[in-house]
């Protein structure tokens, strides 16, 4: 299992982060389990990816839809953003049949720890934590260092790094 550990500075990193790190090594099929507090910066790590793949947007949190894919614009992956949290168990997951999509998308799972591990033997899990206490910014409450904890499981991810140019 390869794993990294990387501190984010701001939300607009976050962003960055995931266009130049993670999506040029995604691929078709590929799965990232995304796990964070609520501001932690899931579906801004989400925007990143998507922008780097060229889908089409705006990538919004899909909270109350479960679900929504965006389609490639530039003939790569589509990208398929699933908020689990409201799911109770796989069994409702399995119910939006990712099954079908997984193979020819880049699928994201918001909120997937102990739900979407079973999708994929090969996946990206990735963790990420803010700051706690201390006051909070209303204006802007992107603000914040962020650590992002990545675990890579399986072979496709044996060999890969990820770490910033």
């Amino acid at each position: 299992m390869t794993s990294a550990t990387i501190t984010i500075p701001d939300a607009e990193a976050m962003r960055t982060f995931a266009a130049e790190v993670i999506a040029p090594q995604l691929a078709h099929g590929d799965l990232v389990i995304l796990t964070g507090d609520l501001g932690a910066g899931k579906t801004t790590f989400t925007q990143g990816l998507g922008e780097a793949l060229g889908v089409r947007g705006p990538v919004a949190s899909p909270t109350f839809i479960i679900a929504r894919t965006h389609p490639s614009e530039v003939g790569g992956p589509s990208l398929i953003h699933v908020d689990a949290y409201r799911l109770g168990s796989l069994a409702e997951l399995d119910d939006l049949d990712l099954d079908s999509s997984l193979d020819s998308s880049v699928t994201v799972v918001e909120w997937g720890e102990g739900k979407a591990e079973a999708l994929a033997e090969d996946r990206l899990h990735i963790t990420l934590e803010r700051e706690r206490g201390g006051e909070v910014d209303m204006v802007n409450p992107d603000y914040g260092v962020r650590e992002v904890r990545i675990r890579a499981h399986g072979d496709r991810w044996a060999d890969v790094t990820f770490e910033r140019n």
